[in-house]
Protein backbone atom coordinates (compact mmCIF):
# COMPACT_ATOMS: atom_id res chain seq x y z
CA UNK A 1 0.00 0.00 0.00
CA UNK A 2 3.03 2.62 0.61
CA UNK A 3 4.33 1.73 -2.44
CA UNK A 4 7.56 -0.04 -1.08
CA UNK A 5 9.47 -2.68 -2.43
CA UNK A 6 8.00 -6.07 -1.40
CA UNK A 7 11.31 -6.90 0.35
CA UNK A 8 11.69 -3.33 2.46
CA UNK A 9 12.50 -3.77 5.85
CA UNK A 10 9.98 -1.79 8.20
CA UNK A 11 9.35 -0.66 11.49
CA UNK A 12 5.75 0.14 13.22
CA UNK A 13 4.56 2.27 15.94
CA UNK A 14 1.89 2.75 17.92
CA UNK A 15 0.96 6.65 18.60
CA UNK A 16 -1.32 6.16 22.05
CA UNK A 17 -1.32 10.20 22.46
CA UNK A 18 -0.31 13.43 20.98
CA UNK A 19 -1.65 15.54 23.58
CA UNK A 20 -0.41 16.86 26.12
CA UNK A 21 2.82 15.16 25.59
CA UNK A 22 3.81 12.58 22.46
CA UNK A 23 3.09 9.15 23.64
CA UNK A 24 4.69 6.35 21.07
CA UNK A 25 6.03 2.94 21.50
CA UNK A 26 7.36 0.01 19.17
CA UNK A 27 5.21 -2.48 18.17
CA UNK A 28 6.58 -6.02 17.92
CA UNK A 29 5.84 -7.22 14.17
CA UNK A 30 6.25 -10.93 16.22
CA UNK A 31 3.29 -10.47 18.82
CA UNK A 32 -0.30 -11.22 17.89
CA UNK A 33 -2.60 -8.17 18.13
CA UNK A 34 -3.77 -8.97 21.51
CA UNK A 35 -0.77 -9.47 22.90
CA UNK A 36 0.52 -5.28 21.66
CA UNK A 37 -2.74 -4.51 23.19
CA UNK A 38 -3.76 -3.05 19.60
CA UNK A 39 -7.45 -2.31 18.77
CA UNK A 40 -10.00 -1.02 16.23
CA UNK A 41 -9.25 2.24 15.75
CA UNK A 42 -5.71 2.54 17.16
CA UNK A 43 -3.26 4.77 15.07
CA UNK A 44 0.19 2.41 13.43
CA UNK A 45 3.02 4.82 12.43
CA UNK A 46 5.35 3.06 9.98
CA UNK A 47 8.73 3.26 8.48
CA UNK A 48 11.39 2.49 6.54
CA UNK A 49 13.86 0.50 8.98
CA UNK A 50 17.05 3.14 9.05
CA UNK A 51 20.27 1.54 8.74
CA UNK A 52 22.42 2.07 11.98
CA UNK A 53 24.35 4.76 11.03
CA UNK A 54 21.89 6.98 10.18
CA UNK A 55 20.98 7.59 13.78
CA UNK A 56 24.11 9.82 14.07
CA UNK A 57 23.29 11.45 10.65
CA UNK A 58 19.57 12.46 10.99
CA UNK A 59 17.61 14.53 13.13
CA UNK A 60 14.33 12.78 13.27
CA UNK A 61 15.20 9.18 12.78
CA UNK A 62 12.26 6.71 13.84
CA UNK A 63 8.72 7.86 14.23
CA UNK A 64 9.01 8.99 18.03
CA UNK A 65 11.48 11.65 17.19
CA UNK A 66 9.85 12.48 14.19
CA UNK A 67 6.30 13.01 16.08
CA UNK A 68 7.77 15.40 18.92
CA UNK A 69 9.30 17.39 16.36
CA UNK A 70 5.89 17.90 15.54
CA UNK A 71 4.44 18.46 18.39
CA UNK A 72 7.17 20.98 19.91
CA UNK A 73 7.77 23.39 16.48
CA UNK A 74 7.54 26.56 16.64
CA UNK A 75 8.02 29.23 14.06
CA UNK A 76 9.63 32.24 15.17
CA UNK A 77 9.81 35.87 13.61
CA UNK A 78 12.93 37.39 14.68
CA UNK A 79 13.29 41.25 14.44
CA UNK A 80 16.27 43.12 14.96
CA UNK A 81 16.36 45.14 18.73
CA UNK A 82 17.16 48.18 16.14
CA UNK A 83 13.42 47.44 13.89
CA UNK A 84 11.37 46.20 17.27
CA UNK A 85 8.30 46.93 14.43
CA UNK A 86 9.59 44.72 11.24
CA UNK A 87 9.87 41.07 11.05
CA UNK A 88 13.25 40.40 9.20
CA UNK A 89 12.88 36.43 8.94
CA UNK A 90 11.24 33.52 10.37
CA UNK A 91 12.62 30.15 11.43
CA UNK A 92 11.35 26.87 12.23
CA UNK A 93 12.65 25.55 15.40
CA UNK A 94 11.72 23.22 18.28
CA UNK A 95 10.51 24.63 21.41
CA UNK A 96 12.96 22.16 23.43
CA UNK A 97 15.75 23.77 21.36
CA UNK A 98 18.66 24.95 23.64
CA UNK A 99 19.86 28.24 23.91
CA UNK A 100 22.95 27.23 22.59
CA UNK A 101 20.49 25.65 19.37
CA UNK A 102 18.75 28.89 18.80
CA UNK A 103 21.67 31.07 18.97
CA UNK A 104 23.53 28.76 16.36
CA UNK A 105 20.42 28.48 14.23
CA UNK A 106 20.19 32.85 14.42
CA UNK A 107 23.41 32.86 13.67
CA UNK A 108 23.24 30.66 10.44
CA UNK A 109 20.71 32.60 9.02
CA UNK A 110 22.70 35.78 9.75
CA UNK A 111 26.26 34.03 8.17
CA UNK A 112 27.90 34.82 11.37
CA UNK A 113 30.40 32.85 12.24
CA UNK A 114 30.61 33.33 16.47
CA UNK A 115 26.83 32.36 17.97
CA UNK A 116 28.12 34.14 21.38
CA UNK A 117 27.44 37.83 19.42
CA UNK A 118 23.87 36.79 19.28
CA UNK A 119 22.06 38.41 21.71
CA UNK A 120 18.36 37.63 22.26
CA UNK A 121 15.07 39.68 24.02
CA UNK A 122 11.84 38.56 24.75
CA UNK A 123 8.82 39.98 23.44
CA UNK A 124 6.53 41.84 26.24
CA UNK A 125 2.74 40.21 25.21
CA UNK A 126 1.31 43.09 27.03
CA UNK A 127 3.19 46.14 25.73
CA UNK A 128 4.22 44.51 22.37
CA UNK A 129 7.23 46.01 22.58
CA UNK A 130 10.81 43.72 23.53
CA UNK A 131 11.27 43.82 26.95
CA UNK A 132 13.84 46.07 29.00
CA UNK A 133 16.11 43.62 30.00
CA UNK A 134 17.64 41.50 27.11
CA UNK A 135 18.00 37.29 27.76
CA UNK A 136 21.31 36.07 29.69
CA UNK A 137 23.85 34.18 28.03
CA UNK A 138 22.55 31.04 28.17
CA UNK A 139 20.24 32.71 30.84
CA UNK A 140 17.62 30.02 29.85
CA UNK A 141 17.40 26.16 29.71
CA UNK A 142 14.84 26.08 25.85
CA UNK A 143 13.49 27.78 23.65
CA UNK A 144 10.11 27.64 25.19
CA UNK A 145 11.39 30.01 28.25
CA UNK A 146 11.86 32.44 25.60
CA UNK A 147 8.74 32.80 24.75
CA UNK A 148 6.67 32.66 27.99
CA UNK A 149 5.19 35.90 29.23
CA UNK A 150 3.89 35.21 32.19
CA UNK A 151 0.71 33.31 30.99
CA UNK A 152 1.38 33.99 27.34
CA UNK A 153 3.15 32.48 24.83
CA UNK A 154 4.40 34.47 21.69
CA UNK A 155 6.15 33.87 18.67
CA UNK A 156 8.21 37.05 18.52
CA UNK A 157 12.27 37.04 19.47
CA UNK A 158 14.55 40.03 18.86
CA UNK A 159 17.90 39.86 18.40
CA UNK A 160 21.43 41.95 17.93
CA UNK A 161 24.85 41.36 16.48
CA UNK A 162 27.31 42.53 19.39
CA UNK A 163 30.94 43.10 18.48
CA UNK A 164 32.04 41.39 21.30
CA UNK A 165 31.12 37.99 22.07
CA UNK A 166 28.07 37.88 24.80
CA UNK A 167 29.70 36.74 28.01
CA UNK A 168 32.59 38.77 27.30
CA UNK A 169 29.93 41.46 27.21
CA UNK A 170 28.74 40.32 30.82
CA UNK A 171 31.10 40.94 32.58
CA UNK A 172 31.26 44.54 31.47
CA UNK A 173 29.45 47.69 32.13
CA UNK A 174 28.31 49.70 29.33
CA UNK A 175 27.54 54.18 30.75
CA UNK A 176 26.51 56.64 28.35
CA UNK A 177 28.43 60.02 29.55
CA UNK A 178 27.69 62.97 28.35
CA UNK A 179 30.94 65.45 27.87
CA UNK A 180 30.19 69.28 28.58
CA UNK A 181 33.17 70.83 26.96
CA UNK A 182 34.64 74.21 28.49
CA UNK A 183 36.37 74.97 25.43
CA UNK A 184 33.16 74.37 22.56
CA UNK A 185 29.76 75.16 22.64
CA UNK A 186 28.64 70.94 22.56
CA UNK A 187 27.87 68.28 24.73
CA UNK A 188 29.30 64.94 23.14
CA UNK A 189 28.01 61.22 24.47
CA UNK A 190 30.34 59.04 24.59
CA UNK A 191 29.96 54.93 25.53
CA UNK A 192 32.44 53.85 27.98
CA UNK A 193 32.50 49.93 28.30
CA UNK A 194 34.73 48.94 31.04
CA UNK A 195 34.81 45.63 33.78
CA UNK A 196 31.82 45.70 36.35
CA UNK A 197 34.32 46.05 39.15
CA UNK A 198 35.75 49.56 37.64
CA UNK A 199 35.71 52.53 39.21
CA UNK A 200 34.30 56.32 38.99
CA UNK A 201 38.05 57.48 38.50
CA UNK A 202 38.40 54.60 35.70
CA UNK A 203 35.45 56.10 34.05
CA UNK A 204 37.15 59.30 34.08
CA UNK A 205 40.61 57.96 32.78
CA UNK A 206 39.21 56.37 30.18
CA UNK A 207 37.30 59.15 29.01
CA UNK A 208 40.49 61.70 28.74
CA UNK A 209 41.45 59.20 26.60
CA UNK A 210 38.54 60.27 23.82
CA UNK A 211 38.26 63.92 24.85
CA UNK A 212 39.62 67.25 24.14
CA UNK A 213 40.97 68.96 27.54
CA UNK A 214 41.80 72.92 28.05
CA UNK A 215 45.44 71.67 28.97
CA UNK A 216 46.80 68.42 29.51
CA UNK A 217 46.74 68.19 33.44
CA UNK A 218 42.89 68.98 33.46
CA UNK A 219 40.44 67.05 36.05
CA UNK A 220 37.50 65.80 35.50
CA UNK A 221 34.36 64.71 37.61
CA UNK A 222 31.21 62.88 36.85
CA UNK A 223 27.84 64.01 38.25
CA UNK A 224 24.40 62.55 37.92
CA UNK A 225 22.19 65.26 36.23
CA UNK A 226 17.92 64.32 36.77
CA UNK A 227 15.50 66.47 35.52
CA UNK A 228 17.83 69.83 35.14
CA UNK A 229 19.24 69.35 39.03
CA UNK A 230 22.53 67.47 40.23
CA UNK A 231 21.69 65.15 42.33
CA UNK A 232 25.43 63.71 43.37
CA UNK A 233 28.94 64.09 42.51
CA UNK A 234 30.13 60.61 42.34
CA UNK A 235 33.47 59.61 44.36
CA UNK A 236 36.16 58.58 42.11
CA UNK A 237 36.04 55.10 44.25
CA UNK A 238 32.76 54.34 43.94
CA UNK A 239 31.83 51.34 41.54
CA UNK A 240 29.92 51.33 38.70
CA UNK A 241 28.33 48.03 39.00
CA UNK A 242 24.77 49.81 39.88
CA UNK A 243 25.34 52.91 38.50
CA UNK A 244 22.15 53.37 36.24
CA UNK A 245 22.18 55.67 33.36
CA UNK A 246 18.86 55.07 31.97
CA UNK A 247 16.70 57.33 33.92
CA UNK A 248 19.59 59.82 34.97
CA UNK A 249 22.12 61.41 32.63
CA UNK A 250 25.85 61.24 33.75
CA UNK A 251 27.42 64.34 33.00
CA UNK A 252 31.08 64.68 32.95
CA UNK A 253 33.01 68.17 33.03
CA UNK A 254 36.58 69.69 33.45
CA UNK A 255 36.62 71.14 37.43
CA UNK A 256 37.25 74.52 36.81
CA UNK A 257 40.68 75.78 38.39
CA UNK A 258 38.73 78.47 40.77
CA UNK A 259 36.80 75.26 42.24
CA UNK A 260 40.14 73.71 43.59
CA UNK A 261 40.96 76.79 45.71
CA UNK A 262 38.34 77.24 47.65
CA UNK A 263 38.69 79.39 50.69
CA UNK A 264 37.56 78.51 54.14
CA UNK A 265 34.30 80.71 53.88
CA UNK A 266 33.72 79.83 49.59
CA UNK A 267 30.70 78.28 49.12
CA UNK A 268 29.77 76.00 46.22
CA UNK A 269 26.33 76.24 45.30
CA UNK A 270 24.09 74.07 43.02
CA UNK A 271 22.76 77.37 40.32
CA UNK A 272 19.27 75.64 38.30
CA UNK A 273 17.18 77.29 35.51
CA UNK A 274 13.50 77.69 36.12
CA UNK A 275 9.93 79.58 35.22
CA UNK A 276 7.38 79.70 37.04
CA UNK A 277 4.25 77.64 35.68
CA UNK A 278 0.71 78.47 36.58
CA UNK A 279 -1.33 75.23 36.82
CA UNK A 280 -3.90 74.31 38.90
CA UNK A 281 -4.10 77.73 40.57
CA UNK A 282 -0.82 76.96 41.70
CA UNK A 283 3.00 78.28 40.85
CA UNK A 284 4.95 75.36 39.88
CA UNK A 285 8.59 75.70 39.24
CA UNK A 286 9.94 74.26 36.67
CA UNK A 287 13.86 73.30 35.82
CA UNK A 288 15.01 73.62 32.52
CA UNK A 289 18.53 73.74 30.50
CA UNK A 290 21.82 72.73 32.13
CA UNK A 291 22.09 73.49 35.61
CA UNK A 292 25.92 73.90 36.94
CA UNK A 293 27.98 74.85 40.02
CA UNK A 294 29.14 78.18 41.30
CA UNK A 295 31.66 79.23 43.91
CA UNK A 296 30.24 82.04 45.81
CA UNK A 297 32.55 84.37 48.07
CA UNK A 298 31.70 85.68 51.59
CA UNK A 299 30.34 88.95 51.61
CA UNK A 300 29.72 89.20 47.71
CA UNK A 301 26.58 90.90 46.69
CA UNK A 302 24.30 89.55 43.90
CA UNK A 303 25.13 92.38 41.54
CA UNK A 304 28.78 91.05 41.60
CA UNK A 305 27.65 87.25 41.49
CA UNK A 306 25.17 88.14 38.48
CA UNK A 307 28.13 89.66 36.54
CA UNK A 308 30.35 86.01 36.92
CA UNK A 309 27.38 84.15 35.75
CA UNK A 310 26.27 86.39 32.79
CA UNK A 311 29.89 85.68 32.03
CA UNK A 312 29.98 82.00 32.07
CA UNK A 313 27.06 81.62 30.15
CA UNK A 314 27.61 84.17 27.71
CA UNK A 315 24.44 86.08 27.63
CA UNK A 316 23.96 89.17 25.69
CA UNK A 317 22.82 92.25 28.06
CA UNK A 318 19.30 92.64 26.47
CA UNK A 319 18.37 89.19 27.39
CA UNK A 320 19.78 88.97 30.79
CA UNK A 321 18.34 92.22 31.91
CA UNK A 322 14.86 90.47 32.09
CA UNK A 323 16.24 87.50 34.33
CA UNK A 324 15.32 87.46 38.04
CA UNK A 325 17.34 85.84 40.83
CA UNK A 326 15.78 83.88 43.50
CA UNK A 327 17.19 81.74 46.33
CA UNK A 328 14.97 78.11 45.97
CA UNK A 329 14.22 75.98 49.22
CA UNK A 330 12.29 73.05 48.85
CA UNK A 331 10.44 74.80 45.58
CA UNK A 332 9.76 78.02 46.86
CA UNK A 333 11.62 81.05 45.52
CA UNK A 334 12.73 83.91 47.54
CA UNK A 335 13.91 86.75 45.25
CA UNK A 336 16.97 88.51 45.84
CA UNK A 337 17.96 92.00 45.25
CA UNK A 338 21.22 93.04 43.53
CA UNK A 339 22.55 94.35 47.13
CA UNK A 340 21.99 91.13 48.89
CA UNK A 341 24.46 89.05 50.29
CA UNK A 342 24.27 85.58 48.41
CA UNK A 343 26.12 83.60 50.95
CA UNK A 344 24.09 84.65 53.80
CA UNK A 345 21.34 82.05 52.35
CA UNK A 346 23.52 78.93 51.88
CA UNK A 347 24.89 78.67 55.57
CA UNK A 348 22.74 75.63 56.30
CA UNK A 349 24.56 73.27 54.02
CA UNK A 350 28.24 71.37 53.76
CA UNK A 351 30.26 72.49 50.73
CA UNK A 352 28.20 71.14 48.09
CA UNK A 353 24.89 72.25 49.24
CA UNK A 354 21.86 69.93 48.00
CA UNK A 355 19.35 69.85 45.17
CA UNK A 356 16.50 70.77 46.98
CA UNK A 357 18.61 74.51 47.62
CA UNK A 358 19.98 76.31 44.86
CA UNK A 359 20.66 80.30 43.19
CA UNK A 360 17.50 80.09 40.87
CA UNK A 361 17.82 81.63 37.54
CA UNK A 362 14.34 82.61 35.92
CA UNK A 363 13.94 83.26 32.75
CA UNK A 364 11.86 82.24 29.77
CA UNK A 365 13.33 78.78 28.00
CA UNK A 366 13.68 79.91 24.26
CA UNK A 367 16.23 76.94 23.59
CA UNK A 368 15.00 74.25 21.22
CA UNK A 369 14.39 70.86 22.79
CA UNK A 370 17.29 67.97 21.92
CA UNK A 371 16.44 64.67 23.18
CA UNK A 372 19.03 63.04 24.94
CA UNK A 373 19.51 59.98 22.25
CA UNK A 374 19.83 57.27 24.60
CA UNK A 375 16.67 58.16 26.60
CA UNK A 376 14.35 59.28 24.48
CA UNK A 377 12.28 62.54 25.69
CA UNK A 378 13.91 62.43 29.20
CA UNK A 379 16.36 65.02 29.18
CA UNK A 380 17.11 68.09 26.95
CA UNK A 381 20.37 69.97 26.26
CA UNK A 382 20.96 73.42 25.54
CA UNK A 383 24.30 72.86 23.60
CA UNK A 384 24.39 70.20 19.98
CA UNK A 385 24.86 66.77 20.96
CA UNK A 386 27.54 64.55 19.17
CA UNK A 387 27.12 61.46 20.27
CA UNK A 388 30.33 58.89 19.71
CA UNK A 389 29.63 55.12 20.41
Amino acid sequence: MAGFVPNEEIELYEEIKFEPSVMCEHIDKKLTFRASQLEDGDIICFQISPPVESYGQCRYPDVPSFLEYVHNRQVVHFRSLDKPKEDEFCLELSKLYTYDDVVERVARQLGLDDPSKIRLTSHNCYSQQPKPQPIKYRGVEHLSDMLVHYNQTSDILYYEVLDIPLPELQGLKTLKVAFHSSMKDEVVIHSIRLPKQSTVGDVINDLKTKVELSHPNAELRLLEVFYHKIYKIFPPNEKIENINDQYWTLRAEEIPEEEKNLGPHDRLIHVYHFTKDASQNQMQVQNFGEPFFLIIHEGETLAEVKVRIQKKLQVPDEEFVKWKFAFLSLGRPEYLQDSDIVSSRFQRRDVYGAWEQYLGLEHSDSAPKRAYAANQNRHTFEKPVKIYN
